[in-house]
Order: structure tokens, then sequence, then C-alpha cells
């Protein structure tokens, strides 16, 4: 997995520091919030934001702080750097699945594009068979593919970093295009731009809009995985058909993916906290291998009967009981009316219900692929 980004934020007349203070819609929020929302949620754990002045970054991430996410500050950042990272441009947004971008970089590096009506005066790429063939800090009048902002380097490759995108896009990414090594690939999300205050005012709306998405509800055993029975271990899990490509599907189309499980097997004694948090650490990294990740994993420990201690009770998560799906959407802004639940049993389609959600489809691993029942289940994506 990929768990570092760099957000360039120098205030040196090539970039506007401003633009990461910038307030967005009604609510006022911080353009850098979205940013960091957008990279906790594919599993990067830190970000460095490189150059100008930070006072009051550090104030607006310190009242809008996003979990999962730390955030350090750096006029040089080179000593900071992982292996592998994502550098993101601080003046404008461009949605991505950045482990995808990940993917495609390897060891060396990556490009997100994106399709412009006009590359006049934009970072015009031309691209072939997932390469960037050429690279131009000023494309050519017309339709074409246009750098978005975000790409994905090793740490070798970063020696100049400290001339921000100016050394990346005038200097680096030709060199690497001309010696094909420079992978690339198309995204078609969100795109905005703080360029001046109409600008602004039209990221607010858009920022808003994009964060508000449907969810992917799956259940775990059954549905991403092969039911053993209280699969707690790496040995033990066996994917269903097409899950991870499910997963990569659902992210790739703009869906937050959802893990919503029973556990029983933790208030049982058959294992612990500890060993099923361990193995979604695992099935994160796994996923990763594809380009794939899970948004949020919500579990239930307890069982009214048959667990022992603290955990024998009666609660609202265990399915048929909502509270795991009301809880994601306490804390999601997610479009209910758009989501959806698969499970491989009555009592997902029950919670489902109870939660409000209407989308509701019962899965057999023995008969379908995971892939094909939510490109079903999502089927309205393909008319957007």
């Amino acid at each position: 997995m990929i768990r570092q980004a760099v957000i360039l934020a120098g205030d040196d007349g090539a970039r506007s520091l401003g633009t990461l203070l910038a307030a967005t819609g009604a609510d006022g929020v911080p353009f850098i919030h979205y940013f960091l929302w957008n990279l906790a949620r594919h599993g990067v754990t830190e970000a460095v934001v490189f150059g100008g002045s930070h006072g009051a970054l550090v104030r607006a991430v310190e009242a809008r702080p996003v979990p999962g996410v730390s955030v350090r500050f750096a006029a040089d950042c080179l000593p900071l750097l992982d292996e592998r990272f994502l550098v993101l441009d601080g003046r404008i947004f461009h949605d991505v699945n950045y482990l995808d971008l990940a993917l495609r970089a390897g060891d060396g590096a990556a490009v997100a594009l994106r399709r412009a009506d006009d590359v006049a005066g934009l970072a015009g790429v031309g691209l072939a068979d997932g390469m960037a063939g050429t690279f131009r800090a000023s494309g050519e009048a017309g339709p074409g593919f246009a750098y978005g902002g975000v790409c994905c380097l090793s740490k070798d490759l970063a020696e100049g970093l400290s001339g921000g995108a100016v050394f990346l896009e005038q200097d680096l990414f030709p060199q690497l295009a001309e010696a094909g090594r420079l992978a690339a690939g198309v995204y078609p999300g969100l795109f905005v731009g703080l360029s001046d205050p109409e600008a602004l005012d039209r990221a607010g709306d858009a920022l808003a809009g994009w964060k508000r998405r449907p969810a992917l509800f799956l259940d775990r055993d059954g549905v991403l995985n092969v039911n053993y029975g209280y699969v707690h271990t790496r040995d033990k899990w066996t994917w269903c058909p097409g899950a991870r490509k499910a997963v990569k599907f659902a992210n790739d189309a703009g869906l937050l993916v959802i893990l919503v499980t029973n556990q029983s097997g933790i208030g049982r004694g058959y294992y612990g906290e500890d060993a099923f948090h361990e193995l979604m650490a695992w099935v994160r990294e796994d996923l990763a291998g594809v380009g794939a990740h899970l948004d949020g994993v919500y579990h239930c420990p307890h069982h009214p009967t048959e667990a022992v201690g603290d955990f024998r009770r009666e609660c609202a998560c265990r399915k048929p009981g909502p509270g795991m799906l009301l809880q994601a959407l306490d804390e999601w802004d997610i479009d209910v009316a758009r989501s959806a639940v698969i499970g491989d049993s009555d009592k997902d389609i029950e919670a489902g219900r109870h939660a409000g959600i209407s989308r509701l489809r019962l899965y057999d691993h023995e008969r379908e692929s995971l892939l094909d029942v939510v490109r079903d289940v999502f089927s309205f994506l393909s008319d957007e």
C-alpha cells in the first residue's frame, strides 16, 4: 500500500498557499480538508505539507482533523520521504484512485491524467498503452489528456523536489516520458481548481456534492471470503469469486465500500480483537495489490447467549440489528437512496432494511461472481 502523500503548498509564486486555506462552500470547509479526507479513505496515513508559511494551515488542520491521517509540515521534505509516495498539487483537486495509480507506478513514476476539451496552456500528455509517450508543460490546442496534478513517485526520483510542480512538469516528467519510464492512467473523477474567487465558489459546491456518495455495504464471511466458520487467520482466508474485482469496480465508480460483519467468534473466545484487526490489515494490503480499498470496517463481537463476559449481551449492532450500518451512515456523508447492502444471509438483508436501505441483494458465491452482482446492483451508474 501507499502510506504517504506530499501536498505541494509553496507560496513562491509558482503556487498559492492560500488555495489550501481557502474556505469552500456554505460551511467554509478549507480546501485541504478534501485532500486529507480522500487520502485517509485510501489508507494513506501521513500527509507532508511542503513549502509555504504554515501557521494558518496548522490551525485549519487542527480545527477540522481527519481521523486516520497525520499531518506534518516541512520546508524540506526529502528526509521525510518513504520509498514510494504520492504528490498532490495544492492548487487543484483531482479525484483519483490513489492505489490504482501506485500500482501503475510500481517502483518508478506514474501520473494521473484527465480528458480536456483543450490542452492549450495545460500540461499535455501523449498516452499509449498505459505510458506517457510525451509530456509537455504546455500542450497544443485541441482535445487531449492533461496532467491532473496527482502523481506517484519513488524516492530516488525525488532529488529535485524542492522545485515543486515546476520541477516535475518541466523537467522530471518530460525526461521520464522520453525515456519510456512514465506510466499514466486516465481518471474521470472530479477535477476542480482554485484559480480565482469564482472558481472557489464553484469548487465549494462541487466538492460538497462529490463527498456525498452512495455506499456499497458488504458482509464479510460468505461475501468477500468463503465462510469456513470463524475465519481469523490468513491461511483460512479464500477470496470469493470476483470479490477483489468487485471492490475495485466500486472504488472506481466512486462508491464508498464499507464492510459490516458479525464477529461473534471474538465474543465466544475463539480469537481476539487483535487477530481480527491483523487479518483485516492483511486484507487491505491484498486489496491494494489490485488497486482496491475498503473505506470502512465495522464489526460486532457480541452474542446474546454464546459469548463470554462483557461480550454476552443483546446489542443493536449485531445483525439483523442495523447498528453498524447506522453508525456508518452517521460517520460518512452517504447517499442512502442509492446505496446497497449485499450479504449471504437474511440477517444482512434485514439489517439493511432496518437502516432504510432499499437496494438489498442476497449473494451465493457458489453460483455467481461478486463482481457481476455489484455491477447489476449498481447498474444505474452506467447511465450517469
